[in-house]
C-alpha cells in the first residue's frame, strides 16, 4: 500500500469508530441501546438494512459469481420486493404491535417457552458462523491487498468492531452502517468507473465481450430442482429473505428503532430497493472485470480466478488513494455486519435468557451493564469464531452447516405459528423435529450413507425444511378443527 491509501483507510476506521461512540450518552439506557428509544427516522434504518444485507461475502462473492460463471445470483435479489411487501403488510405490524424487542417472544406466545429458547438458540448458532466467516474472508482478502498479517487484522477489525458497538448500541449501530453503505457503493462505483474507462475501444468493447460470452445471463430458465436455474434461485431468496425479514433478530429490532409503523415499513422499502441494483452493481464489476482480463490477458496470473479477482484489481490497477478507498469499503462491508450481530445478540440474551429467567426485576443499571458485557463477549467469540477458521476451516464449514439446519427450522416454526389459528404446542415441536431430521438428511446425504441421497439442489435444503415443518404441523393440527382452542391464536390474520 502506497502512503495515501494508508492515510485513506486510518481516517476512515478513525472516523467510523469516534463516529459510533459519539452516541454513548443516547445508549447510556437499556432501552436505548436496544432499540434507540424508536426515535429514528425510516431512511436512515432502511440504509442500515441495505448496510446488513451488504457484507464482505457480497463484496467478493458476487464480482467471482459473474467473472466465473453469469448473472444467476441475482435472482436472489429480484426475490426481495416480494418477501419485503410481506414484511410490510404483517411482519413489521405484528412485531410492533406486540412490543417486544425480542423476535422470539411471539413463539412463546404461540407455541411455549421451549419455541422462544429454541429459535434463540437457532439465531445464536447462525450469527457466530456469520460473524466467523465474514470477518475472515475480510481479512483474507485484506491480507492479499496490503500484506498485513491475517492474525492481527481479524484480531484488530474486532475490536474496534466491538469498541464503538458496546459504547454506542444500536444508533451506534445503524448510523454507522449507513455511512459504511455509502462508503461501499461509492467504492464499487469508483472501482466499475476505472474499468469501464480503461477498455482501448470504449465501454462498448466491455458490454460485447461480456455478452458474448454470457457473463449478464440468469441462468437457465427450465424449471427445475436440481439445477440452479433463475426459478430455483429466486424460490431460494424467497425463503431465505422471509426468514430475515419474520424472524431473524438484527431486523426484527430495527422494525423497533423506527419511529412509527409507517417510517418502519419506510425503512424495509428503502433497504430492499436500495439493495436491488447494487446487487446489480457488484455483479456488473465481474463481468466488467472479465472483459478487462480478456482485453488485458497478460496483467492476470493463471492462479488468480473466482473471489480473487476483484482483490486483485483493487491491489494492482487503481491508482494512489483508490486501493486505500476499496479496501476501506470491504472493511465497511465486514463491520457493518458485525455490529448488527453483535447488538441483537446481546439484546436478545439479555430479553430471553437474563431477564426472562435470572433477574425478572433487574434494575436498568444491571440491564445496561449486562448488554455491554455480553455484546463484550460476543465480540470475542466472534473474533475467536474468525480466528478459528485460518487453520481448521473444515470444521467451521461442519458449524455453518449445523448452523443453517437450524436456520430453516426457524422459518417454519414461525410460519406455523403466523399462518395456522388451530396449531398447538405439541404439533409444532412435532413438525420441528421431523423438519431438522429431514434438513439433516438433505445436509448430509451425500457424505454419510443413506438408503436415499438427497436428489435435490442444495439450495432447495432451507426449502424442503421449512415447508416439511409447516405441512407437518398443519396435517397433525386438523383434529383441531372442531375444538375450541384453549386461548385466541395470535397470527398475521388477526392484524
Amino acid at each position: 500500500m502506497q502512503t495515501l491509501d494508508i492515510i485513506v483507510l486510518t481516517i476512515y476506521v478513525a472516523g467510523v469508530v469516534a463516529f459510533g461512540c459519539f452516541f454513548y450518552k443516547r445508549s447510556s439506557t437499556s432501552e436505548g441501546f436496544t432499540s434507540a428509544n424508536g426515535r429514528l427516522p425510516g431512511w436512515v434504518v432502511g440504509l442500515s438494512i441495505f448496510g446488513t444485507y451488504l457484507s464482505s461475502i457480497s463484496f467478493l462473492a458476487l464480482p467471482g459469481k459473474a467473472f466465473t460463471s453469469n448473472w444467476n445470483a441475482f435472482a436472489f435479489s429480484l426475490s426481495l420486493p416480494f418477501a419485503a411487501y410481506i414484511a410490510v403488510r404483517w411482519f413489521a405490524p405484528l412485531y410492533r404491535n406486540a412490543g417486544d424487542i425480542s423476535a422470539y417472544a411471539y413463539l412463546e406466545r404461540r407455541f411455549g417457552v421451549w419455541a422462544r429458547l429454541y429459535a434463540m438458540v437457532c439465531y445464536l448458532l447462525t450469527q457466530f458462523a456469520r460473524m466467523g466467516t465474514i470477518l475472515f474472508l475480510a481479512a483474507i482478502a485484506m491480507e492479499r491487498l496490503t500484506g498485513w498479517d491475517i492474525f492481527t487484522i481479524i484480531i484488530v477489525a474486532g475490536v474496534l468492531v466491538t469498541l464503538y458497538t458496546v459504547i454506542g448500541g444500536i444508533e451506534a449501530v445503524i448510523w454507522t452502517d449507513a455511512i459504511q453503505s455509502a462508503v461501499l457503493t461509492l467504492g464499487a462505483l469508483f472501482c466499475a468507473g476505472s474499468i469501464i474507462f480503461d477498455m482501448p475501444e470504449g465501454p462498448s468493447q466491455l458490454f460485447t465481450i461480456a455478452a458474448d460470452s454470457d457473463k449478464f445471463s440468469l441462468g437457465s430458465f427450465t424449471l427445475s430442482l436440481t439445477d440452479s436455474t433463475f426459478w430455483l434461485v429466486l424460490l431460494y431468496g424467497m425463503f431465505i429473505n422471509l426468514q430475515n425479514f419474520g424472524i431473524d433478530q438484527s431486523y426484527i429490532q430495527r422494525y423497533h428503532t423506527a419511529k412509527s409503523l409507517d417510517e418502519a415499513r419506510k425503512s424495509i422499502w428503502i433497504g430492499t430497493l436500495t439493495y436491488v441494483p447494487v446487487s446489480a452493481l457488484f455483479l456488473f464489476l465481474g463481468s466488467a472485470l472479465f472483459s478487462y482480463y480478456t482485453v488485458y490477458p497478460d496483467l492476470l496470473p493463471a492462479d488468480v480466478t473466482g473471489d480473487r479477482v476483484f482483490p486483485y484489481f483493487i491491489a494492482t490497477e487503481l491508482p494512489p488513494g483508490g486501493a486505500g478507498l476499496l479496501i476501506a469499503a470491504l472493511f465497511a462491508a465486514a463491520m457493518s455486519s458485525i455490529d448488527t450481530s453483535l447488538n441483537s445478540s446481546s439484546t436478545i440474551i439479555q430479553s430471553d435468557i437474563y431477564l426472562r429467567f435470572i433477574n425478572k426485576t433487574a434494575s436498568e443499571n444491571q440491564k445496561i451493564k449486562f448488554l455491554r458485557v455480553t455484546t463484550i463477549v460476543m465480540g470475542m467469540v466472534g473474533t475467536a469464531c474468525a480466528l478459528l477458521m485460518i487453520s481448521i476451516k473444515s470444521a467451521l464449514d461442519v458449524w455453518w452447516s449445523l448452523a443453517g439446519i437450524f436456520s430453516g427450522g426457524m422459518l417454519g416454526l414461525f410460519l406455523l405459528g403466523a399462518l395456522s389459528r388451530r396449531t398447538e404446542s405439541t404439533q409444532a415441536i412435532t413438525g420441528v423435529v421431523i423438519g431438522i431430521l429431514v434438513i439433516v438428511w438433505a445436509t448430509f446425504s451425500h457424505n454419510i450413507w443413506f438408503a436415499q441421497a438427497n436428489p435435490f439442489h442444495p439450495l432447495m435444503t432451507t426449502v424442503i425444511g421449512t415447508l416439511t415443518i409447516f405441512f407437518i404441523g398443519i396435517s397433525l393440527s386438523r383434529k383441531n378443527k372442531r375444538r375450541k382452542p384453549k386461548k385466541p391464536a395470535e397470527t398475521l390474520f388477526d392484524l
